[in-house]
């Protein structure tokens, strides 16, 4: 009997799959070491003082804000790429990237502007809790911080770009140039002022966005300065409309945490950060990379008509994803105080710190599998430009968090967020 060319060709997939998982885990090992070098050198320099309280509102304010716009752009850009390359070539593509980054890089500079002019307002609205000087800080960061767009808008799109061309390192390797750019900065702050310390943000983007920009074009990228908001363009933003209003929807979650958050106990914040990026390790290292590179196999799979194979890749994914989370999310809870005590606990990062930073990973790694894979289930809708179904469930998701954090934040604080 022949073999089914269906279990080959996912054989054949799954072993693809698992050596580019494993050499990008790799690389993004390195690239999450360089990331907690970063946290533990801000951890070290200004535990859980305001001086982070501020730091982290202010990096999470654009986000929260006006970082969806320009991510639900980048998400949606994947889908409609694919299509014109497919059918039209190499060419057609470069132009569309152009016209879109072209677009994105306008209405960024705008934005920043608007966001800068008014930082003092938008902090007293999203922290109404903080200290006169943990505002004021906020407010002074929050103008740097809104600068940093004009490079995030066109590094999504490059990532997507280097992604589907095949390029799956570079966009890790970008982030090194981030996390130095930060740590550069956090070092020179502690022996000058920390009104630099917000300037690593900005380094750190111009440093990525300069090497995404060599890499795109090391494999033949050639920007032009076209613009239009028709045909392609106009359509991939009306695909980031709905994209846009999930991921907004899905940000009202990191400000209702945040902001009763400032309510409590100094350093709740920033314990909440701490304890969210150590499962953003974790899921960085493992499971999003499945989810990575399976998400452009399945999207040309979708432009194509090719359903045999797309179902093979989904289910896989999926598969996949669930082995390697359930058990990390397990180990991570039994042992969230000894994983936050030998990561963090040193310099100005003390005991209480450790506990306050233990509690909210914990938590955190209790929805860690179920995070993971609603990482690729919406891009499998993303694939098959279904943009509206997440929408529905992220405001399902949002409703609960917000009904469920009133409930518990007065009996668990931070813990109960």
């Amino acid at each position: 009997m022949g073999e089914n060319p269906i279990i080959r060709d996912k054989l054949n997939m799954s072993s693809t799959i698992i050596r580019t998982a494993a050499l990008m885990a790799v690389f993004t090992f390195v690239s999450k070491l360089l990331g907690f070098v970063r946290e533990m050198v801000i951890a070290g320099i200004f535990g859980t003082s305001y001086i982070v309280d501020a730091y982290v509102m202010a990096q999470s304010i654009p986000d929260m804000l006006f970082g969806g716009i320009f991510a639900s752009v980048g998400t949606a850009y994947m889908p409609t790429f694919s299509e014109i390359t497919e059918k039209n070539g190499n060419k057609a593509g470069d132009l569309f990237t152009s016209r879109l980054i072209n677009t994105a890089v306008v209405a960024a500079a705008l934005l920043s502007a608007v966001g800068i002019a008014l930082s003092a307002n938008i902090t007293r609205l999203i922290a109404p809790n903080f200290s006169a000087e943990t505002m004021e800080l906020t407010s002074f960061y929050l103008k740097i911080t809104f600068g940093y767009m004009v490079f995030t808008c066109v590094s999504s799109i490059f990532d997507s770009y280097l992604r589907y061309n095949g390029s799956f390192l570079h966009p890790i390797i970008a982030g090194y140039m981030q996390n130095a750019g930060v740590i550069i900065m956090a070092v020179v702050s502690a022996y000058t002022n920390h009104y630099l310390f917000a300037f690593g943000i900005l380094l750190g983007y111009a440093l990525r966005f300069l090497y995404q920009t060599a890499a795109v074009r090391k494999i033949g990228y050639r920007h032009s300065m076209s613009f239009s908001l028709k045909g392609e363009v106009k359509q991939i933003l009306i695909l980031a409309v709905p994209v846009f209003i999930g991921s907004y929807v899905s940000q009202i979650n990191s400000y209702v945490d945040k902001t009763l958050a400032s309510g409590l106990s100094e350093g709740s914040v920033a314990a909440l950060n701490y304890g969210h990026i150590l499962v953003a390790f974790i899921t960085g290292l493992t499971t999003t990379i499945i989810a990575t590179i399976i998400y452009p196999k399945i999207t040309k799979a979708a432009i194509n008509g090719e359903w045999d194979f797309f179902n093979a890749a989904a289910d896989m994914g999926i598969n996949l994803i669930m082995i390697i989370a359930v058990p990390f999310s397990m180990g991570a809870m039994v042992f969230a105080g000894e994983v936050v005590q030998i990561v963090y606990e040193r310099g100005a990062f003390d005991e209480s710190a450790t506990a306050l930073t233990g509690t909210a990973f914990f938590f955190y790694a209790c929805g860690l599998a179920f995070m993971a894979l609603n990482e690729f289930l919406v891009q499998i809708y993303y694939s098959l430009k279904d943009m509206k179904t997440p929408i529905k469930c992220a405001s399902v998701g949002v409703a609960v968090n917000i009904v469920l954090n009133l409930s518990l934040v007065g009996k668990m604080a931070h813990g109960g967020l």
